[in-house]
């Protein structure tokens, strides 16, 4: 394996924990995510860091039927989504998987760039999930630096399409993840 699928692994399984700490009256509650409930973040997350996961490793596109699922409809839907979790690092557990573009229907990048994006889809947004249902979400340093470096590299596009706010301020001594966060115009104060 390489370091971006440990990266992967360590993101998805604080996410699945995470979604398994949600309680149905929680769903209909705001979220962090301006103009998102719960509910709305939760299926988010579930299609792009889980069924997203897979389908780029298995290069194809997202189903519109899973596009437009409510994973929430599901009284067990924390236990399929870390399901599908492990189907998908399973996907991007082969060699070859790493090897040349994934297109995702809107622009084709190199797998090894998608995967890296797809840590910061499972970190991200399940740290907005935590914080939205007074949970913490926490990662290894290591996974935090090299979620640090993909924000950084990828802050400018984000903002452009309203996927980033404006950053942060933090202490250039904060943890690695706490930078991340700030990056992406995220208050790592909660």
């Amino acid at each position: 394996m390489n370091d971006i699928h440990t990266h992967l692994t360590v993101a998805a399984a604080e996410a699945a924990r995470v979604a398994r700490g949600v309680t149905a009256d929680q769903l209909a509650q705001p979220s962090v995510c301006a103009d998102w409930t719960v509910r709305e973040l939760v299926n988010h997350l579930v299609l792009y860091s889980a069924h997203g996961l897979e389908h780029r490793a298995l290069r194809k596109q997202l189903p519109e039927e899973t596009v437009q699922r409510d994973f929430t409809s599901d009284a067990d839907w924390a236990e399929r989504y870390a399901a599908q979790l492990d189907r998908a690092l399973a996907a991007w557990e082969k060699p070859d998987v790493w090897q040349g573009e994934v297109d995702t229907g809107y622009v084709a990048m190199p797998a090894t760039v998608i995967a890296s994006l797809l840590v910061k889809e499972l970190a991200l947004h399940g740290w907005d999930l935590a914080r939205s249902t007074g949970q913490d979400f926490t990662v290894p340093e290591a996974t935090g630096r090299f979620l640090l470096g993909v924000v950084e590299e990828h802050a400018e596009t984000y903002r452009q399409y309203d996927g980033f706010a404006e950053p942060f301020e933090v202490r250039d001594t904060a943890p690695a993840f706490a930078r991340a966060l700030a990056t992406s115009g995220r208050d790592p104060r909660g």
